[in-house]
């Protein structure tokens, strides 16, 4: 062991010493054959209080109220629980609500904002977003463009980087209806310019939609002080609502009258149990749901949020700039040598709580760490990405993965490759 692999292990345990919210490492399950989970940013680690909080929703909320829990709860449920995830990313009451999925409720509101810009002037047809934006969103794009006969401007992002400033301003114009961006990319953790393109955005008179699929919970958030219009975002990465657990999207209140969402069901309806003729939107952020609200699916998300509110995004923001500047220290000592290259921004404003390092060997090398119990992910073409969820995550556990990382590298290294037969 070098001087410097032995000074990162005395590091590390210096700094979980030292670090205000270790406590908190201790709330989450830990269970199993895992020594490293470094993908907190694509699933979060369970809180270990939710096997109580379900037993006492289904015996009690569920078991006696029975249909009764609607009136009493569930009705208001999305909306109560939006409010307060809503807080957490910088947007006053009545704004935000939880429900759908994370492509469902930006189909609602891309082609909601696009209709409005349409409705407003036929001639704004553009749709601007990144080419490398997450799946979903480029997706989503695309198919409400071929509905709308719209036009996608793509913005050519670096892979180790994303959006910039410049480069939204280089393709607004008058014709622009909708910029729909990251506020952290997804494949390099580059955090965008939020207040900056969203004054910029607006300025051409278009509207700006937030994807914060990897900064809620984790990256302080002021949705009402930098004007954004709309965002959404999922809840099973930082906010640890598991599985499948329901996403939530914004509506700044000055643009909740002037758009009609497109999936118009009974739960968005003026008067719910009018059981009308004909759909007559409800007022205010109520009119952006569709369906029944996933209540059971909330029970995890709600546990996560009482915790951030106790804890503060600010104090989890701190701890992940620190995690992520220890990562990288690892990744100099044990991987960047062997031929691997960190392929995110440097630290500073615009690195969020992931790091992607690039070799060819580490499709492999990700299959092998998984069988060890080290849990990065791996992103096409040859990326890992180390997620760190700074609640649950201990430097330990951050460097234990990271050693592994090198050492499977070295292996795949030493392998011996199959011979060309002669032609």
């Amino acid at each position: 062991m070098t001087d410097t692999a032995q000074d990162l292990r005395s590091r590390a345990a210096e700094l979980d010493a030292a670090d205000p919210l270790a406590e908190h490492a201790a709330a989450f399950v830990r269970e199993g054959d895992v020594v490293s989970y470094l993908d907190g940013n694509s699933l979060g680690r369970p809180l270990a209080s939710l096997p109580e909080r379900f037993a006492g929703f289904v015996g009690h909320d569920w078991g006696t109220r029975l249909i009764r829990g609607w009136d009493e709860q569930w009705m208001a449920r999305p909306f109560e629980l939006g409010d307060r995830l809503g807080a957490l990313v910088g947007a006053a009451p009545g704004q935000a609500l939880v429900g759908d999925s994370t492509t469902v409720l930006l189909y609602k509101l891309v082609r909601a904002a696009v209709d409005a810009a349409l409705a407003a002037d036929p001639a704004r047809t553009e749709i601007v977003i990144e080419d490398d934006s997450f799946p979903t969103d480029r997706y989503v794009v695309q198919g409400i463009a071929a509905e709308r006969g719209c036009t996608v401007r793509w913005l050519e992002v670096d892979r180790a980087a994303g959006a910039t400033l410049e480069q939204v301003e280089a393709a607004l114009s008058e014709r622009t209806a909708l910029v729909l961006l990251c506020h952290v990319a997804y494949r390099s953790g580059f955090v965008a310019d939020v207040p900056g393109i969203t004054r910029a955005a607006h300025a051409a008179g278009a509207l700006v939609l937030w994807d914060l699929c990897h900064s809620a919970g984790v990256i302080p958030t002021e949705l009402d002080a930098w004007g954004a219009d709309l965002a959404v975002g999922c809840t099973y990465k930082y906010l640890n609502g598991g599985p499948g657990s329901p996403a939530f999207a914004y509506v700044r209140a000055e643009h909740q009258g002037a758009l009609a969402q497109p999936i118009q069901g009974w739960m968005g309806a003026a008067d719910v149990f009018a059981m009308g003729e004909r759909y007559e939107p409800a007022a205010g952020i109520r009119r952006f749901a569709s369906g029944t609200p996933p209540v059971l699916a909330t029970v995890a998300l709600e546990a996560m949020v009482e915790l951030l509110e106790r804890v503060g995004v600010a104090a989890v923001h701190e701890k992940s700039v620190a995690l992520t500047g220890f990562a990288e220290a690892a990744l100099a000592e044990h991987v960047l040598p062997l031929g691997a290259r960190l392929v995110s921004p440097p630290a500073g404003p615009h690195r969020g709580s992931h790091l992607t390092v690039a070799h060819p060997a580490f499709r492999g090398v990700t299959a092998r760490l998984w069988e060890r119990g080290v849990i990065p992910d791996f992103r096409a073409p040859d990326g890992i990405r180390i997620g760190l969820s700074p609640l649950s995550t201990t430097f330990a556990e951050v460097l234990v993965g990271v050693e592994a990382i090198g050492e499977e590298l070295r292996r795949a290294a030493a392998e011996p490759r199959p011979c060309r037969a002669a032609a």
